[in-house]
């Protein structure tokens, strides 16, 4: 997918997505903004520059991995990947409704382009190591990369402890995981509910390379991760430091925009904050 946009072009699509998560969360009634929000820059980069896949080819062989460990953020990543082509957007709008493909949380059988089903926080990493051990160790394919996202809020279960310490034991080269670090979760600042920090020298401890990159700086986020597919003797993590509900300023560093989606007015305002001017296009349709 990567090199058909420009850096102007990728914000620009960040921006779109965002749009279009504000229409589906209000539409859907609930959901999770603030994740989905400050993720898009992360997820425009990988979708549309970073990731070896074919949406026409979901289960292309050789198709690079990605899992949302975070899923509840999924809102974006369905955004992402219907403006990638892996089907229509008018599909967005059904997000959370009865027997809709588009779940609140990323169920694998049912949309081809998930890689996993996630719900229960904690478990990406360990799904992303075991497919980076059977690539590196099993298949000894060397072109393949394994991404994973996580929440900050996330690295409170210990699940994601013991899969650091498998990658970093197995030497996982081709694992890159990213940080959400937007410093909140559903019941507060994370350095209030569960302080994280040193939380470089954590992931240091346990054997990783550690890259810090502004989550919002598309060429940044690029550049982090063709550095961590030039380290070949440990697996990878780049923190991304974001703002939660990036770009309305109502609900930026708001904790409570964690698990809670806008009304109709709340919608139309944030729309706004987003550069949406045109009635029309509040309404969704016509970007749709």
């Amino acid at each position: 997918m990567g090199g058909q946009l420009s850096i102007a072009q990728l914000q620009a699509k960040a921006n779109e997505l965002r749009q279009d998560v504000i229409r589906m969360l209000e539409a859907a009634g609930s959901g999770h903004t603030a994740g989905s929000l400050d993720l898009a820059d992360i997820l425009t980069a990988l979708y549309f520059e970073i990731l070896n896949i074919d949406p026409k080819n979901p289960k292309w062989a050789d198709r690079d991995i990605f899992l949302l460990s975070n899923g509840h953020t999924v809102p974006i990543q369905y955004a992402a990947m219907a403006h990638a082509g892996f089907f229509d957007k008018t599909e967005l709008l059904t997000l959370r409704k009865l027997g809709s493909r588009l779940q609140g949380h990323p169920e694998r059988l049912k949309l081809p382009g998930l890689e996993t089903t996630s719900g229960p926080l904690g478990s990406g990493l360990s799904q992303a190591s075991g497919c980076a051990y059977s690539l590196q160790y099993l298949d000894n394919n060397k072109h393949r990369f394994v991404y994973c996202i996580m929440g900050d809020g996330e690295l409170d279960e210990g699940n994601v402890w013991e899969a650091a310490m498998f990658a970093g034991k197995n030497k996982l080269s081709q694992l890159i995981a990213f940080i959400d670090r937007n410093n909140i979760q559903i019941d507060g600042s994370t350095e209030e509910v569960m302080p994280l920090e040193d939380l470089r020298g954590k992931w240091e401890s346990f054997g990783w390379h550690v890259i810090e990159v502004d989550g919002h700086n598309m060429q940044s986020i690029i550049d982090a991760v063709n550095m961590a597919k030039a380290i070949t003797n440990r697996p990878c993590v780049i923190i991304a430091y974001t703002i939660a509900g990036k770009g309305v300023d109502f609900m930026e560093y708001d904790y409570s925009w964690h698990g809670k989606a806008p009304n109709a007015e709340q919608a139309t305002i944030a729309l706004r904050s987003l550069g949406v001017r045109n009635e029309s296009d509040q309404l969704g349709n016509d970007k749709l």
